[in-house]
């Protein structure tokens, strides 16, 4: 290396042949004022003009030559260097002599002289190609029906392209500024636009994508920017970025009609397997408010109802609790109230089920159990059943024991279950199964598919499976049976209990199987996940923030932080959708365009929330949203609980961001007085 003196042939600090050498060199002062010292061959015949076009005035020549457009980019780079950045990179067009122009990246350093001079030296290359390029697909990429993504390979993808395609299946509005600040949400995490419950698989895509180097296919749901889902197909595969690093690009198709056909085909069939157990089955549906009688015996007053979707609530107290004894009322209608708050389920345990006395068709009171099966995130089945004989009476037919096996199979499955119809020939044909099923038959999801559509013979269709032919022959001939598979996903041994329905007589009809994964097998371990609890801390006076495990909540909207903050100011207690809209909008009325808003701040907030681990701090039920207050803690509601420990916390300031904050803050300052 040279320490050569600035002049305006010589380049400082690098050999004079490597400088002209090296693509599009240029060196130059930053203080006072920016001027170009030094400019390689490679940079004069890039822009096809001569060295003293450049060099050897006390002005930024190279400034003009940036394209007008993009000048804003180049002083960035400059003031970045000038405040003290080491090194930078920035993207710009140059113009050249003759009027074109050229794509360029500057990757520029800084040091400064043993004189106090703060030289910056740039290498330029030339990205024409790679964005005329990068154009070209950006313009196919919109002009294609389907939805386009490029995003980063970090744990926390980045979007770098979404096309109109995308943004259009995600209804994402062109000038709605709410939702394109939704969208750029979506772009700093991919993972925000997927479910929770889906993340973990689609994690495992981008997995084998990365260390295969070969695209993946399969179906995924992603979250619109309204709250609904989007179902897709496509696939996702590894390229080439800009910036010359490795990025995913996913091509998505909207499947979401053909899915919902799909499941309501796949669901009608299903229903046919739950009538051989249940003599009554609804469908409950929270995303709707909705109950629909799907399947009743002839003589039941519901048939009348059959298909028809009638409001949640009204439809209980009218015609469900209707028929059930008085004395069972208080219990069965505490059951239904705690379905609809999602208190039912719990994580890892048996379907809810309840016993009760109704009406049956000879007007005498029976008892009857009813159980709710989950079909997904919105939709479960209330499947009921009255005993076949009085309480007390030792003897069923052999026939009914069978039936109450299928009963007690389907209310005891944790994590999967799977219904098949198998024709008096032997042939047998899917009808509903989780993933855990398809592993123990040896079928990948994408195999799993065309089984669906079409009859296989018994015999084949068991041949990828653990357990023989012969045991399946078994099952078929005694109606239950146990066997046993490796959970790839968990990495244990896990049993299978199958029981089959009863031929009838004739022989005529189709005969259906229910399998349920009892449990694992493997010592010490139960194969199930557990969650990761989080301490939440909510800070109300002076400003209002919240941290998880000492970490504050970035919120990126916020409106979904003072939604928030509303919710703690109401102390557990539920907000309707219209009172959240006078606090957080105080000068808009009530209207389609705010409710429409509303519910996009929500779904924010709900996002973030699971972002940290915290879902389960908010609640919501019917439009109504509380904090659920034992899961956190909050200097507020330590300073009201009235212990010593607490007395001096509140210092005057309460929810110091929201002027709505105030009626509260009179309520704190009257209580110190």
């Amino acid at each position: 290396m040279k320490n050569l003196p600035s002049d305006n042939n010589l380049p400082i600090n690098i050999d004079l042949p490597l400088a002209n050498r090296l693509s599009g060199l240029r060196q130059y002062a930053l203080e006072p004022f920016v001027r170009i010292l030094f400019a390689g061959e490679s940079l004069l015949l890039l822009l096809g003009i001569s060295r003293e076009e450049l060099v050897g005035s006390q002005r930024d020549l190279y400034s003009l030559r940036v394209h007008p457009d993009d000048i804003g980019r180049y002083n960035r780079l400059i003031a970045g260097l000038l405040s003290g950045e080491a090194s930078l990179c920035a993207e710009y067009r140059l113009l050249k002599s003759d009027g074109s122009s050229v794509y360029v990246r500057d990757s520029a350093v800084c040091e400064r002289l043993p004189n106090g001079e703060l030289i910056g030296t740039s290498v330029l290359t030339d990205i024409t190609d790679i964005k005329m390029e990068n154009r070209t697909l950006s313009m196919l990429g919109d002009a294609i029906p389907c939805g386009l993504l490029n995003y980063t390979c970090e744990k926390q993808p980045r979007i770098t392209y979404i096309n109109d395609g995308m943004i259009k299946l995600l209804r994402f509005g062109r000038h709605e500024k709410a939702e394109l600040d939704y969208l750029e949400m979506y772009k700093s995490n991919i993972f925000l636009m997927v479910p929770m419950e889906e993340r973990q698989r689609f994690s495992k895509y981008l997995s084998r994508v990365m260390s295969s180097d070969s695209p993946i296919a399969g179906e995924m749901t992603l979250l619109r920017c309204d709250g609904t889902r989007a179902h897709v197909f496509g696939w996702v595969a590894k390229r080439v970025g800009e910036n010359g690093e490795q990025e995913f690009q996913s091509v998505c198709m909207d499947i979401t009609d053909r899915y919902r056909s799909r499941r309501a085909a796949e669901n009608g069939r299903y229903i046919k397997a739950l009538a051989e157990v249940y003599d009554k089955i609804f469908e409950f549906n929270l995303d709707t408010n909705t109950l629909k009688c799907l399947y009743s015996d002839q003589s039941s007053p519901f048939k009348s109802f059959e298909g028809i979707a009638m409001l949640m609530d009204d439809a209980i107290d009218r015609w469900l609790l209707g028929s059930v004894k008085a004395d069972d009322q208080k219990s069965v209608g505490e059951f239904f109230r705690a379905f609809r708050e999602k208190r039912l389920y719990q994580r890892d345990a048996k379907p809810p089920q309840i016993a009760y006395h109704a009406k049956s068709r000879d007007g005498s009171f029976r008892q009857y159990t009813g159980v709710f099966i989950k079909a997904d995130e919105s939709v479960s089945y209330f499947c009921c059943r009255q005993s076949q004989t009085p309480i007390g009476t030792e003897t069923k037919p052999d026939g009914d024991i069978l039936k109450e096996g299928v009963r007690d199979l389907v209310t005891g499955f944790s994590d999967g279950i799977a219904a098949f119809e198998i024709t008096p020939g032997g042939l047998v044909k899917p009808l509903f199964a989780g993933e855990n099923v398809c592993e123990f038959f040896g079928y990948t999801s994408e195999e799993w598919l065309p089984l669906t559509k079409s009859y296989t013979s018994v015999e084949s269709f068991v041949s990828r499976s653990e357990a023989s032919y012969e045991d399946f022959l078994m099952l078929l001939k005694n109606g239950e049976a146990e066997f046993t598979y490796f959970d790839y996903r968990t990495e244990t041994r896990r049993k299978i209990k199958a029981v089959c329905s009863q031929r009838e007589t004739s022989a005529a009809s189709s005969r259906y199987v229910l399998l349920y994964a009892l449990h694992s097998l493997s010592e010490g371990s139960s194969g199930r996940e557990e969650r990761e609890e989080h301490h939440v801390f909510i800070r109300t006076f002076g400003y209002f923030d919240v941290f998880v495990d000492d970490i504050p909540i970035a919120f990126r909207n916020k409106k979904s932080k003072e939604l928030l903050a509303l919710l703690v100011d109401r102390r557990g207690g539920y907000i309707t959708s219209e009172e959240a809209i006078g606090f957080l909008w105080e000068d808009e009325p009530v209207s389609p365009m705010t409710l429409s808003r509303y519910r996009k701040v929500a779904l924010r907030l709900k996002n973030t929330l699971e972002e940290y681990g915290i879902p389960d701090i908010v609640e919501a039920v019917d439009g109504k949203r509380r904090l659920v207050a034992s899961r956190v803690r909050c200097d507020l509601y330590d300073y009201l609980s009235g212990k010593e420990e607490y007395s001096q916390s509140f210092k005057g300031s309460y929810l110091t961001n929201y002027s709505w904050g105030e009626t509260t803050l009179g309520e704190l300052a009257g209580k110190e007085m």
